[in-house]
């Protein structure tokens, strides 16, 4: 009996496994199509009586401004092209830092390879088990897709507004240009609203998202984006 239920085990695992790294596999040269957090925030803005829809255009990467990249980099992850999907010293400060201010807002240490991971494979929440599936699919997109194709990716499907996913919708809609004519004002803007962009207009900013973009702008020089990146650019 107990051998059989081990055989079953392994054989759920194994399965688990493959079917996981066929999805990776595929979305290394597909786009991908919807992710469960875009119809999860679809059901859950029909239940609050909201209809914001899914607006999505999809965006190669050397149709994206460099300026996006570097300010989502700068923004999000400065130590993008040093770690292998986890920044070890940013989770410890993170973790530090959640000791001592219990009880208070939450400091997180994502980078963009987990939020990617997130973003296209699972769902929201801070629960064990989804953020034990997160580690799991950085460490597939880190080893399968690789940083271009993580970033591409990223900058598809993350939302910059209520239903907005990828640079390019956000682009079009609101400052009615593409994705590939975004000035690096307008992408500091974009990239500052990204921990929380229902809350956040990066077209109508603030004082506080203003001086996100300051800080921002002036992280972008340090970014070093690979030249063969967009040698494609006209």
């Amino acid at each position: 009996m107990l051998r059989t239920a081990i055989v079953w085990i392994a054989r759920i695992i194994l399965g688990w496994f493959i079917v996981t790294s066929l999805w990776v596999l595929l979305y290394a040269v597909v786009r991908p199509p919807l992710t469960p957090i875009m119809v999860g925030n679809l059901i859950a803005d029909a239940f609050e009586g909201k209809w914001y829809g899914i607006d999505k255009r999809w965006a190669n990467l050397d149709d994206i401004s460099p300026h996006l990249v570097r300010a989502v980099i700068a923004a999000e992850d400065m130590r993008f092209f040093e770690h292998r999907g986890f920044d070890w010293d940013a989770i410890e400060k993170a973790q530090q830092l959640n000791e001592r201010f219990k009880g208070r807002r939450l400091y997180g240490a994502s980078t963009i390879s987990m939020q990617t991971a997130k973003n296209v494979f699972l769902w929201h929440g801070r629960n064990y088990v989804r953020k034990a599936l997160e580690a799991y699919f950085t460490v597939l997109i880190e080893a399968v897709w690789g940083k271009r194709r993580i970033l591409e990716v990223y900058l598809n499907v993350v939302e910059f507004a209520p239903g907005v996913y990828g640079a390019q919708a956000a682009a079009q809609r609101y400052w009615h240009t593409s994705a590939r004519n975004l000035t690096p004002q307008q992408a500091a803007l974009m990239a500052a609203v990204l921990p929380n962009p229902r809350r956040w207009k990066f077209w109508q900013p603030t004082g506080y998202i203003r001086k996100r973009q300051a800080i921002i702008l002036a992280r972008m020089s340090d970014v070093r984006l690979p030249g063969e990146w967009f040698q494609r650019r006209r």
